[in-house]
């Protein structure tokens, strides 16, 4: 006993990391810590995103209807992006601090064996051979789905950013670019969610129950099992390895304010990422003062020659088309019973009272009505046609009578 606890001052090794009565420890509590809000910020982008993207969809309105509304959908969105990118800064710092400080192995890196490893478990699925490959601390699945995350998040970073700044995207960025992402954004989030659905719960919950994530700790069965290499590691002394607490210490001196600078960079990025937002409201020119009535001149004498009556205008009006093509494209999510937004745009008076955002019908002045201007993006679920935009602001310009 007291060879080991020379043994762990000397070289500054953990208790936790000596295998116990519990097994071996495999996630430590830093580990199973990142790995639940990580996990949390996961499932809440995946369904309130889901939600966003099939907004058509009665299940969709519900949930978007039971979360307050679609702008609070976006801000619980947004704030989950927020912690898992705060996440992501942290996990950068500590694989730094297990690499150069702990002197750890990065396991997690692809090898070739791995390509042999995944032939190797197909054949014994299958059946063409009866013994398992001998693997290291992590299996080719688990590296599979570690950078599966990595790739995946970098994707939904990029494409999110672009969503969330459309404006100053496209500053510099074709206008396609736009939707493209949204398709992109979209489409990760699926195979994201199928990839964890189908995938790692198999392997966590049904192949067997691993209860590493909770207790921290793994069987000398399972070690057996799924990690055979890392077990005779542990037991040549090679796992953990043995680095004196001097050593430590003074790597740990160089490493700390480096990754101290390195962690406020990212964190400034993140925030220039939340408070860059630009939208299309702040493209609008000023209002201009304009004179709304000007009195007629008289005639001046002599009178010129009568010309053809012209065609009689036909007005403009909510009842004589505006109504019903609102009902027809927009009466689905705004409507008197779901009131998306808190918006009813199938009645006049309704649609002049607005949402929970306020007027979206400003009379005289389309170019500040957000109806205009949310569907000006193009992006808008029940996006009218051309014709139908010219309508609209037509109307709009005419006061936005009701007959």
């Amino acid at each position: 006993m007291s060879d080991n606890k020379n043994l762990m001052e000397e070289y500054e090794i953990q208790p936790e990391e000596l295998p116990g009565d519990k097994g071996y420890l495999r996630f430590p509590v830093p580990y199973r810590i990142e790995h639940w809000i990580f996990m949390a910020s996961f499932t809440i982008l995946g369904f309130t995103g889901l939600i966003q993207k099939f907004s058509t969809q009665p299940i969709a309105q519900f949930f978007v209807h039971l979360l307050g509304g679609i702008e609070n959908t976006r801000v619980i969105h947004h704030t989950a992006a927020i912690i898992m990118a705060l996440v992501v800064v942290y996990h950068i710092g500590a694989i730094g601090y297990r690499m150069y400080v702990r002197r750890i192995r990065f396991t997690m890196l692809p090898f070739l064996s791995d390509i042999t490893n995944a032939a190797k478990i197909l054949g014994y699925n299958v059946g063409f051979t009866k013994e398992k490959p001998q693997q290291d601390r992590y299996t080719f699945e688990e590296k599979l789905e570690y950078w599966a995350v990595v790739w995946g998040t970098i994707i939904m970073g990029i494409t999110g950013f672009m969503m969330w700044n459309p404006v100053f995207t496209t500053s510099f960025l074709s206008g396609e670019v736009i939707p493209a992402a949204k398709v992109a954004h979209g489409l990760e989030a699926i195979l994201a969610i199928l990839s964890i659905i189908i995938w790692h719960m198999y392997g966590v919950f049904i192949k067997h129950f691993n209860k590493a994530m909770y207790t921290g700790y793994i069987s000398d069965h399972e070690m057996i099992e799924e990690h055979p290499i890392e077990l005779a590691n542990i037991k040549a002394g090679i796992d953990p390895p043995k680095v004196k607490k001097e050593d430590l210490q003074r790597r740990r001196r160089i490493y700390l304010p480096i990754y101290a600078v390195i962690a406020v960079v990212m964190v400034v990025g993140i925030y220039f990422f939340v408070t860059f937002e630009v939208t299309a409201i702040t493209t609008v020119p000023p209002a201009e003062d304009v004179e709304v009535y000007v009195p007629l001149t008289p005639t001046p004498l002599p009178t010129p020659r009568p010309t053809a009556t012209p065609a009689p205008v036909v007005a403009i009006t909510w009842d004589g088309g505006v109504g019903d093509l609102l009902n027809e494209k927009c009466g689905t999510c705004h409507n008197s019973s779901g009131k998306l937004g808190g918006l009813d745009l199938t009645s006049y008076e309704a649609a002049l009272t607005g949402g929970n955002s306020g007027q979206v019908i400003v009379i005289g002045d389309p170019e500040s009505s957000q109806l205009v201007i949310v569907q000006s993006t193009g992006l808008h679920p029940g996006q009218l046609s051309d014709d139908g935009m010219n309508l609209i602001i037509e109307w709009i310009e005419a006061g936005a009578p009701e007959k």
